[in-house]
């Protein structure tokens, strides 16, 4: 497979940008937003697709860090 060309990266941000929204004013409820899932899917590479789906999930963890703090479970570090 080569390498996407400029209008194919737009046209898979582009679909990337619309799933994640739709996730958002869902409620991150995905059965919601599967037609954009699938545009999704379609228009970016499959390796492209698992990194921004593990690029989605950090984002939301790193935001629920910086609102709720970092607490380390009371059993960290004792053994």
């Amino acid at each position: 497979m080569s390498a996407p060309n400029m209008q194919e990266r737009k046209a898979c941000w582009g679909a990337r940008d619309d799933f994640w929204s739709c996730l958002e004013a869902q409620g991150e409820d995905a059965a919601r937003c599967q037609e954009l899932r699938l545009a999704f899917e379609a228009r970016c590479p499959q390796q492209w697709v698992k990194y921004f789906d593990k690029r989605r999930d950090f984002l939301k963890y790193k935001k629920k860090l910086e609102a709720e703090g970092f607490h380390p479970p009371e059993t960290a570090g004792k053994t």
